[in-house]
């Protein structure tokens, strides 16, 4: 489902955020190809409920600090654990690969935080970035989690978009790349969603969330490297105390 006004108003932030200074209704309509009665009624809505501001008269409009102020609440009410944040951290830094905690949301899991490789070549990705939750290393970690009956509730909703070659095309390919787990010990996918992009992860039931950690990079450096970032994974998660030790696998 797609809510052209909830959109335009994230767009609109994601433009100040890019921009960084004041813009005028024009500049915004430009900007976004917006015609400008729109521009004129999204802003003008949002300058009512003191969510936008114009620094200096006619100057431009510019987010107001009430959406931080909004945002702080929320994050005070579901925060995520320091230590999970400090978790995620530190696997970036000894793998050299781009590191995000994801949780489910629908058919997709949603990134909570990220940490981006520094490397020039990597897997670019935010928080907030979406990944389906059944063609992706970072999905099947959290079917994982799921009871038999759960995910035959999820499937029925699946519509298999084939992204790329490597793309899981059936449920009982899922499934299958469930089962292998108990012996490799982590998840794994091969350009499934994104081209040139190889990740694992692992489950991660944090505070009764079912979460699941990701590490991801191109495959001309990551592919073979799984077993090893894999190694590196379970040592940091095995160090952060977050899950129980007999819970995690020996690889």
């Amino acid at each position: 489902m797609h809510v052209k006004q909830a959109a335009n108003v994230v767009e609109l932030l994601e433009f100040f955020a890019q921009r960084g200074e004041p813009a005028t209704l024009a500049e915004i309509a430009d900007a976004l190809n917006w015609p400008r009665s729109s521009t004129f009624n999204i802003v003008g809505t949002l300058v009512e409920k003191g969510y936008f501001y114009e620094p200096r008269l006619r100057g431009g409009y510019f987010p107001s600090p009430r959406w931080q102020s909004v945002v702080q609440l929320i994050g005070e009410r579901d925060p995520l654990p320091g230590p999970l944040l400090d978790l995620v951290d530190t696997i970036a830094e000894r793998t050299g690969e781009t590191t995000a905690v994801g949780c489910p949301s629908g058919l997709s899991v949603v990134f909570l935080y990220v940490r981006e490789s520094r490397q020039p070549i990597r897997y670019f990705a935010e928080i907030g970035t979406r990944v389906p939750i059944h063609a992706s290393s970072a999905g099947r970690a959290i079917l994982a989690q799921m009871t038999l009956k759960e995910r035959e509730a999820l499937y029925r909703k699946l519509v298999f978009e084939k992204y790329s070659e490597t793309t899981p095309m059936g449920i009982e390919q899922i499934e299958a790349e469930l089962r292998a787990v108990a012996d490799r010990g982590y998840h794994q996918s091969n350009s499934e969603f994104i081209p040139d992009l190889a990740g694992l992860s692992f489950p991660l039931p944090v505070e009764g969330k079912r979460l699941s950690i990701v590490a991801a990079g191109p495959v001309s450096r990551c592919l073979d490297r799984r077993p090893e970032i894999a190694r590196i994974m379970v040592t940091a998660i095995r160090e952060s105390g977050l899950v129980a030790p007999a819970d995690l696998p020996v690889i």
